[in-house]
């Protein structure tokens, strides 16, 4: 068995395949090394120094080989020289401006030495040529004293700008000096953290063994994104729709059309190297969340009786409360995976530099039937919307995040797509339309009986649909229209309502005070809309 040895140049060590999850990501590296009888050490790299110490691991899958240790080596370096960016100061300018110029002067000097040089064996041929000719008895003195002249002349004109040049170099070497020495008083240039991976293998025979090393890096987090284009047939305009209510409250006269969902991953990472042809993994774990403990709070309860008012009395209140759904809030940062682990393949490997900027990767794509139909909410928005709905057939689960909205006219906006299990079916809003109108009017009269002190509350909602089309559209569109109706909750505080003073009658009425309408308008069609309810408490109640 030989001693260890340490080979005198750094082996590379690529990045193969990443996985990204929520707020970090596992590199992985694989690099094939010549490896000699017994015991060794190897030095790979460099790497990024934001690796995980903990978290590295090095493996082999070679016959007779085996690695015994592995370890991150850091080194501080100075960085190496760069041209001056705009955030630098106007000393390092000045200062790349003074090296610049004195190399320029630098070069027209060797060019100056080598003219004279040239010029010197040219003086040195013609005296010999003189010596020969008049050994020989040709004697040429007109012509041999011009080509001295002109010799003697040329070399008297680079002998001085040989000087000045000198003279030039001399004052640029200290204006250099002296700037160097400013910089040095003003600026520190910070050293250059940079980390290699040091391992001791061992080997029962020479040859070639692979070798994979894993980590994880900070500076490193995805999200998903997708891209939904709306083909001609699903915009609905100027589509007839003559389609009625069904029985449990869907419209069976949507437009029918086509869906495209392309689904990719937005990237961002520093970590001070790049991923070159990587293969990506994306997944949606959150690995530091099970370093940190539940937080613990006391809850207090006491009881105590009440008082003879409060016994007489039924305190209500009026309160705003949202339909629970599946999908992420305004508050809720990160991903949405439904409570479960998530994990998308790249179908292909990618590129993503360490620049901190966003950078889009594939995931897949599908093309389904699409609904779409026109909806409006008057009391959230005088806008009617688009509203088209389409069943995930990407046979994956579709994770939250952000939605490019294309259709026939091309780029329409930006909207957002909730979690959505596989089969299940979702709905994006393709936004308004600019040939609707709603104006919605409210009145509340209230009434209170003589005898028993009961009171009631008549609210009426009227709702005015206007339809402003052009004169290439002649067919009907369904409009949807949703209302709501408060929900009681307590005994002492009845909801009704009266669908004998509603008109038209609403198409349905669910538990949640939901009301809705279907209302077909042709071009330049005008409609209204009644909504008639009653808000009844007993004497007791107090704070409606």
């Amino acid at each position: 068995m030989t001693g260890a040895t340490t080979p005198t140049q750094d082996a590379p060590l690529p990045v193969t395949a990443v996985t990204c999850l929520e707020d970090r990501a596992q590199v992985e590296r694989a690099v094939t090394v010549e490896l000699a009888e017994g015991v060794q050490r190897l030095r790979l790299g460099p790497l990024t120094a934001l690796a995980v110490d903990r978290t590295l691991r090095a493996e082999t899958a070679a016959p007779g080989t085996r690695v015994l240790e592995a370890r991150l080596v850091r080194t501080w370096a100075p960085r190496a020289p760069l041209p001056p960016g705009p955030e630098d100061s106007a000393l390092r300018h000045r200062l790349h401006a003074l090296e610049a110029e004195y190399r320029q002067t630098e070069q027209a000097r060797a060019r100056l030495d080598a003219r004279l040089a040239l010029l010197a064996q040219l003086s040195a041929d013609l005296l010999r040529e003189i010596g020969e000719g008049a050994g020989v008895g040709e004697i040429e003195r007109t012509r041999w004293a011009r080509e001295l002249d002109r010799v003697d002349a040329e070399r008297e004109r680079h002998g001085e700008e040989l000087r000045a040049t000198h003279s030039r170099l001399r004052r640029l070497d200290q204006e250099r000096s002296q700037a160097l020495t400013a910089l040095d008083e003003a600026e520190e240039e910070p050293a250059e953290l940079h980390a290699h991976l040091e391992l001791t293998v061992e080997a029962e025979r020479p040859g070639p063994a692979e070798l994979t090393v894993s980590h994880l890096v900070p500076c490193a987090l995805w999200r998903p994104s997708y891209r939904a284009t709306l083909s001609v047939g699903g915009t609905g305009n100027g589509d007839t729709n003559n389609g009625h209510t069904n029985n449990d409250g869907t419209d069976s006269g949507s437009t029918a059309g086509g869906l495209r969902l392309e689904s990719e991953a937005v990237v961002w990472q520093r970590t001070g190297e790049d991923w070159t042809g990587a293969r990506l993994t994306f997944s949606t774990a959150r690995s530091a969340l099970a370093t940190d403990p539940p937080a613990l709070t006391e809850d207090v309860l006491t009881l105590r009786e009440r008082t003879g008012e409060e016994r007489r009395t039924v305190e209500v209140e009026l309160r705003e409360e949202a339909i629970g759904e599946l999908g992420p809030t305004a508050t809720v940062p990160g991903l949405d995976d439904g409570g479960e682990v998530r994990v998308l393949t790249a179908p292909a490997p990618a590129t993503v530099p360490s620049d901190g900027r966003a950078h889009r990767v594939p995931l897949g794509a599908f093309t389904g039937p699409a609904s779409s139909e026109y909806a409006c909410a008057p009391e959230l928005s005088p806008l009617v919307t688009q509203v088209v709905r389409f069943r995930n057939a990407a046979g994956h689960p579709l994770l939250a995040g952000p939605v490019e909205l294309v259709r026939g006219s091309g780029f329409t906006g930006r909207g957002e797509l909730r979690f959505t299990a596989t089969g299940a079916d979702a709905e994006l809003s393709f936004g308004s339309s600019d040939g609707y109108r709603v104006v919605r009017e409210a009145e509340e009269r209230q009434a209170t009986t003589a005898l028993t002190g009961r009171q009631t509350t008549t609210r009426t909602v009227r709702l005015h649909l206007s339809r402003f089309s052009g004169p290439e559209e002649r067919d009907e569109q369904l409009v949807t229209v949703r209302e709501r109706v408060p929900v009681s909750e307590v005994a002492a505080v009845e909801v009704r309502l009266r669908k004998e003073d509603c008109s038209p009658a609403p198409d349905s009425f669910d538990a949640e005070g939901i009301v809705r309408w279907d209302v077909p308008l042709a071009p330049g069609a005008r409609h209204t809309l009644t909504l008639v309810y009653e808000i009844a408490a007993s004497a007791k109640v107090a704070g409606l």
